[in-house]
């Protein structure tokens, strides 16, 4: 008799009982089998983790999508690899057709889509995925010294939670079973306080307008992290697996 999956109401939004320190390409490499496999990425920002993957698993084929069009051309105009396509588009109306890829990774991504379109961006993750894919959901939790930093002018608790809700609706209605929960803490180095302006605040995809008072509370609770070598984080991260069933 088979197992029965996991049900969304066993879905936590974070567990600390021994969460590993991972870097999200690792987690992502311990919880899937990609040496073969057509990878979809929603939302991969820089390509940084894409072009990780891609490096990392010449036999696989991986296509990256990013809703900004401003970091889209930047992306077309970095290094480029043999499998890897860099395209644009959204996660709730995914330009690909049905049945298209063994793997869906969602890194960090899935709390910005509009939380009126989460349950559409679920069903187009079902929809490109074959029959047994998986979608890879990995999402940063809110907390952490990180996200006290961030708080300050970019609160994300509403949109995580949102997104978190999405996940367990997407499971208990069927369709996409719960493989695993698993809860690590991904490592951040940021160099100093002009590089974190750089990447978190003077960002494409979002209008972050700090003002006078902000910018000071943030880069006070930010020097409190420097170090010679920089300010080093551990972000609290969960990351959920899901099996295209039926």
């Amino acid at each position: 008799m088979a197992t029965a999956p996991k049900i969304a109401p066993n879905m936590q939004l974070w567990d600390p009982r021994g969460a590993p320190t991972l870097a999200q390409r690792d987690a992502i490499t311990q919880a899937l089998d990609l040496k073969e496999a057509e990878i979809l990425e929603l939302g991969c920002g820089a390509g940084e983790l894409a072009r990780a993957v891609a490096a990392a698993h010449p036999r696989a084929s991986l296509t990256a999508l990013e809703v900004d069009g401003v970091q889209h051309t930047a992306n077309l105009a970095g290094a480029q690899l043999p499998n890897l396509v860099f395209a644009e588009g959204s996660a709730e109306r995914i330009p690909l057709g049905d049945e298209s890829f063994d793997v869906v990774l969602v890194i960090k991504a899935l709390h910005h889509v509009p939380a009126d379109r989460l349950d559409k961006a679920l069903s187009e993750i079902r929809r490109v995925l074959k029959p047994g894919g998986q979608a890879y959901i990995a999402e940063p939790v809110f907390a952490g010294a990180f996200n006290e930093i961030m708080r300050v002018f970019h609160d994300e608790e509403q949109p995580r939670l949102a997104a978190f809700e999405a996940v367990k609706k997407a499971v208990a209605k069927g369709g996409m079973a719960l493989e695993a929960e698993t809860f690590f803490f991904a490592p951040l180095h940021v160099a100093d306080f002009a590089d974190f302006e750089r990447r978190f605040i003077q960002v494409t995809h979002s209008e972050l307008r700090l003002t006078k008072a902000q910018m000071e509370q943030v880069q006070k609770k930010f020097t409190q992290h420097m170090s010679p070598k920089g300010a080093h984080f551990k972000v609290p991260m969960r990351a959920d697996v899901l099996r295209k069933t039926g």
